[in-house]
């Protein structure tokens, strides 16, 4: 018995009524359908915007690695010791078995990070700054370049270990992609010491009205050091603002008694700025949880209190620096910092107009914004924070409370958790005592 001939489908056939193209008809060649669900796409048909995306070269990378250090062995430059860490009082990195200082370069000598801003276009990228590859494994083995033994590094919280055979300690310098190994590094300055007084020097000014199990549990020799992720930016900005503005021609009042009313006439103009400038070493947190604001769970945003940090002092990364201290790795990219960026960019764009207003006393209400980066260059930093915590359980909520010390400058701010009772007694005590100051000056007046 044999198989029947397989049946070949029917050709494809336009619907009724559409148009045939020139050249086709009976016996020429037959357009193969698109796959249910596929769209060709011509990209000439794209907004021009988008064009000149997918068309743009991938931003250059800037080379940060350290090529002296793969190995993983920070040696003294005197005797070759691993066993090295940082001395705050100097910034400085000592070796603990000879005791010689030295430091890393500064980054912004070591990769030309100055010069004329003015200059800067297109985005430019560290390579300790470039996406994160969320597949990458948190837990790095390196291999001990002087006994050949495996170290495993958990890239969490740290970037360093001792090799368990030979004793030496091991540094990750390679800018592996989970985000761990930044640029750059600026060192700890101030003392665990100078850190804690600093604390308990703001809590006792707050003691009055701060929680008694606060106060009977405050330990500032708990406070921690550690390093935050930051992204440092320099960019080259041209921004535009629009808006109304008011100048004031005549006030009078109309009424009297309870029912007196203030008027007043002004001049309305229509106001546009035009400004150009330049950002040096802006600084943005590319920790997902340290940027998130939520105050019902935490006080985070006392981190960005503690600002500036005097950034051009940071080195080239050398894990070394971190040795006795913790570190908080990042987790965003620069796509994704972009609009916290463009956000600052035009604050301080409005900032850079506000003296040329001046004349409308009135004020002037910015309707429209309109911000030309030109050019950007990301470099991923970690910063040095000394950080004490409280967590405040209230109604069944927990509330972390931090206060945290700029490990360069000494800028001390934070929170307490307080009584809530003992403010509301303050309050209206307060108040009453304005309210008859205000009463015996009528008095006095009448």
């Amino acid at each position: 018995m044999t198989n029947p001939p397989p049946i070949q489908p029917p050709p494809y056939q336009p619907p009724a009524g559409s148009p045939v193209p020139d050249g086709a008809g009976p016996g020429s060649p037959q357009e193969v359908p698109p796959t249910p669900g596929e769209h060709p796409i011509d990209p000439a048909t794209l907004p021009e915007a988008i064009q000149d995306e997918l068309l743009a070269p991938d931003p250059p990378v800037l080379d940060t690695s350290s090529p002296e250090l793969q190995d993983g062995l920070n040696r003294c430059p005197n005797c070759g010791s691993t066993d090295v860490e940082l001395r705050p009082a100097t910034g400085m990195l000592v070796c603990l078995f000879c005791r010689t200082e030295w430091s890393s370069e500064r980054v912004e000598e070591a990769y030309g990070l100055g010069g004329d801003l003015s200059e800067l276009r297109g985005t430019v990228v560290a390579s300790g700054a470039q996406d994160i590859d969320t597949g990458a494994d948190t837990l790095i083995t390196m291999k001990c370049g002087a006994c050949g033994a495996e170290v495993v590094i958990n890239t969490e919280n740290q970037v360093g270990a001792r090799c368990h055979w030979c004793r030496h300690t091991l540094t990750l310098a390679e800018q592996v992609p989970n985000g761990a190994v930044p640029d750059a590094v600026l060192p700890f300055r101030i003392t665990k010491q100078d850190a804690i007084g600093r604390i308990r020097q703001f809590v006792d000014k707050r003691r009055l009205f701060a929680l008694k199990r606060f106060k009977e549990e405050f330990t500032p020799e708990n406070v921690v050091g550690v390093y935050l992720p930051y992204m440092v930016v320099d960019g080259n900005v041209g921004a535009e603002v629009f808006g109304v503005g008011e100048i004031e021609t005549r006030r009078y009042t109309r009424g009297s008694d309870e029912n007196k009313k203030t008027y007043y006439d002004a001049d309305v103009y229509q106001v546009r700025r035009q400004v150009d400038f330049t950002v040096d070493d802006l600084t943005i947190e590319s920790s997902a949880e340290r940027a998130n604001l939520d105050t019902k769970v935490n006080t985070n945003n006392i981190i960005n209190t503690i600002l500036p940090f005097d950034t051009k002092n940071a080195v080239k990364w050398n894990a070394s620096y971190l040795t006795g201290y913790t570190s908080e790795k990042r987790d965003q990219d620069v796509a994704a910092l972009q609009p916290t960026l463009e956000h600052q960019l035009l604050s301080i764009a409005r900032a850079e107009v506000a003296g040329s207003v001046r004349r409308y006393d009135r004020g002037v209400r910015w309707e429209q914004e309109r911000l030309d980066v030109h050019g950007t260059r990301w470099v991923a930093m970690h910063l040095p924070v000394w950080l004490y915590s409280y967590y405040e359980v209230r109604g069944g909520r927990g509330l972390v409370h931090y206060i945290a010390v700029n490990a360069r400058t000494g800028e001390t701010m934070g929170s307490v958790p307080v009584q809530q009772w003992k403010l509301l007694v303050a309050a209206l005590t307060v108040g009453t005592v304005l309210e008859a100051v205000a009463i015996a000056a009528l008095v006095v007046l009448s």
